[in-house]
């Protein structure tokens, strides 16, 4: 199993992670990842610890693809990959229909179908075989009716092959993963009910897809304390990130058997009772999508994790480089 470090949203100018990178670099971390919502984007503080490292290599966790045109994307991606010597791991995903129609003003529809064209659009950049050229319905190339011809990218790519995740919940959106990606980032997993949840959508997986499980560490020997932070993220998430009719987090915590759960969380926190929607969150759940406890425990429960689906586990919530080194003794051994 690989060990990466996702750092999430970069949110303050006192967020600067450039120590917990090279902490995780020197103890042999696999990779470091950032994210984006609606505030800081993805590739600026990948481009910061890319500066200041040589070998970690550098994950998005994800880029919006509702964010850039599929040529924006590829070109950032391509010089980002060109500047670090190749390290560049690119997760990209549709987001949900609140950051896609409130934030960035676009259309949320056919998610599946505007991921696959956006994927192949990148993949003709970076392959410089011809022009770039597209007859999909989400980017056409050139714009249909203007001016424009189509075009072959100025800049040769270091890799035309960088590699490409895809953030996905839904069984439809994994299997799209296994079919055009190198990999799969999993926002919540719960290791036991992976196989039973997406074994059929991962059947069509290459050798060494990977699955980049994202999973929340802390170690403590207050479980309770450890168990409600775990708790107070997924309140947010399953009560407050997606909108009523259409909560892609709330669906997934249905799939792993808390449907009627998730839809009591989901009403007490838009009713703004939100003491009483954390408290709604069952503790098995926030235990089986996490490591968290005393050191002993974290271990036990690894093997739940080296038995399940799971090939990278990108930690959060650990920064400090005792930690760091910790859960690299835990994982790796």
């Amino acid at each position: 199993m690989k060990l990466g470090l996702n750092l999430g949203y970069w949110q303050r100018n006192a967020d600067d992670a450039t120590e917990s990178v090279l902490a995780a670099e020197r103890l042999g971390y696999d990779s470091v990842w950032t994210a984006e919502a609606y505030g800081s984007d993805v590739f600026t503080p990948l481009a910061w610890y890319g500066a200041r490292t040589s070998r970690i290599k550098l994950g998005t966790s994800i880029a919006q693809i509702s964010a850039r045109p599929p040529v924006t994307t590829a070109m950032t991606a391509m010089t980002l990959d060109h500047l670090t010597g190749g390290r560049l791991l690119l997760g990209v995903g549709a987001s949900g229909p609140q950051v896609v129609e409130g934030w960035y003003g676009q259309p949320f529809a056919r998610p599946l179908a505007r991921t696959r064209e956006y994927v192949e659009i990148m993949r003709k950049v970076w392959r410089r075989e011809e022009p770039v050229t597209s007859d999909g319905d989400h980017y056409p190339l050139p714009l249909p009716g203007g001016l424009g011809k189509p075009l072959k990218s100025i800049t040769h790519p270091l890799r035309p092959d960088i590699p490409l995740y895809l953030g996905a919940e839904g069984p439809k959106n994994v299997a799209l993963a296994a079919e055009v990606g190198q990999g799969w980032l999993p926002l919540f997993a719960f290791p036991e009910k992976i196989e039973e949840m997406y074994g059929e959508a991962l059947s069509g997986a290459e050798p060494g897809f990977d699955v980049a499980a994202m999973v929340m560490v802390l170690i403590s020997d207050d479980l309770r304390a450890a168990l409600d932070v775990v708790k107070t993220m997924l309140t947010l998430y399953i009560g407050g990130m997606g909108a009523k009719q259409r909560n892609f987090h709330a669906d997934i915590i249905g799939r792993m058997g808390y449907a009627e759960a998730a839809e009591h969380i989901q009403a007490l926190y838009l009713a703004g009772r939100r003491d009483e929607a954390f408290r709604a969150i069952p503790d098995e759940l926030a235990d089986g999508i996490s490591l968290v406890g005393p050191p002993g425990r974290i271990k036990e429960r690894l093997e739940l994790w080296h038995r399940s689906p799971v090939t990278s586990l990108l930690v959060m919530g650990v920064r400090d480089e005792p930690s760091l080194k910790l859960v690299r003794d835990l994982v790796l051994g």
